[in-house]
């Protein structure tokens, strides 16, 4: 086994396409084999949970561009190599201080106002529980891994607090829809479409990523660091300045999706708002090799896979965690066919002579 070199676009592809036919043959017969449903039946409906109608089509939209750009947020950090798992707590936080601000300044204030104080509010408070750890990794060099899994943790019990503290009815457990009469704080919709402004949100936001680490000089600060920490000090690079800064810019980020989804989404904020895809996101980022373009498809795939999921448990009145198993099946096979996009194998057979060749 030997690793390759440079693979063209196009051999690469086909690798890719080869594994995802293979997956989706496994994914038949493990369907015939449990359950006795036609596959193609299955994978139909795969289909139509993502764009059967028109509606499902938008939401399908939405969640690709939420998910993307969570995914983006963290890949900001992970080109640094430094492992930012917390953006499910980034985006909690985000979304606290949106609807902290819909809830207090709501009836108090002109509603413009009140959206500069959520989109203040949700990067600030993102930035911060970003620059949390960021800071421990610079003065202590604490394990970022560690660190920012802990603060999603402190970000859901703050979340749950909170929840206790503005819930309507009292004694419910939960807020309800914020400014359900006046719809104070409810970002607007843009050219009449409730589901276009994350899909707006997400193209700028993958533009200005790409842009900031290819062309900048903090982006060019960004890849040093990652690629070689000692080479970045010897050549005059403040390491832990940089640690801190992207951080903050990650954790931004993530609260931009808080703000999306408590202020234009769904209008309330509970503990699992985020779905789990601050994690999600993690295997967007590594899939797609922290390639922002690339990362729209992989957050695509993701998302068509688990509409399509949940699709077939519906139809089929099948367990919602069968169609997660076929996603994981896909999945495995796309990720692991990188194998053999980096390396190539060699098979060593005994020639008649007793020696070994290839």
């Amino acid at each position: 086994m030997t690793k390759r070199g440079a693979v063209p676009v196009g051999k690469a592809m086909i690798i890719r396409a080869v594994a995802v036919i293979i997956a989706l043959i496994v994914c038949a017969v493990i369907t015939g084999l449990t359950t006795g449903i036609n596959p193609i039946e299955v994978y139909s409906s795969i289909i139509s949970g993502a764009f059967g109608s028109a509606r499902k089509t938008w939401i399908t939209l939405q969640d690709v561009s939420i998910l993307l750009i969570i995914s983006l947020s963290l890949t900001i950090a992970f080109r640094m190599r430094f492992w930012n798992i917390g953006g499910e707590g980034q985006v909690l936080m985000g979304g606290l201080g949106t609807a902290a601000c819909m809830i207090c300044l709501g009836d108090k204030l002109p509603n413009a106002v009140v959206m500069i104080c959520m989109l203040i509010s949700s990067l600030v408070l993102g930035a911060f529980w970003g620059f949390i750890p960021a800071l421990c990794k610079a003065i202590w060099n604490t394990n970022e891994t560690l660190s920012t899994l802990m603060m999603n943790y402190i970000a859901t019990q703050l979340v749950l607090f909170f929840t206790i503290l503005w819930e309507v009815p009292k004694g419910s457990g939960k807020i309800g829809i914020i400014n359900q009469n006046s719809h104070a704080g409810w970002l607007p919709q843009l050219f009449g479409s409730k589901y276009l402004l994350p899909i707006v949100v997400a193209v700028l936001v993958t533009a200005f990523v790409y842009v900031y680490i290819k062309y900048t000089k903090h982006g060019y600060e960004i890849r040093v660091v990652g690629e070689s920490p000692k080479t970045s000090i010897y050549v005059g690079i403040n390491v832990k300045k940089v640690f801190i800064r992207t951080m903050i810019l990650s954790g931004a980020l993530c609260g931009l999706v808080g703000l999306l989804l408590v202020g234009g989404i769904n209008h309330t904020l509970t503990s699992t708002i985020s779905d789990g895809r601050g994690f999600t996101a993690v295997l967007v980022s590594w899939m797609a090799q922290f390639n922002p373009f690339a990362m729209i498809l992989t957050s695509f795939i993701i998302v068509f896979m688990d509409r399509g999921a949940g699709e077939i448990a519906t139809r089929f009145d099948l367990n919602q965690s069968f169609g997660d198993i076929l996603t994981g099946i896909i999945l495995f096979f796309i990720i692991g066919c990188e194998f053999f996009i980096n390396y190539e194998i060699h098979i060593r057979r005994k020639n008649h002579s007793g020696s070994k060749g290839v």
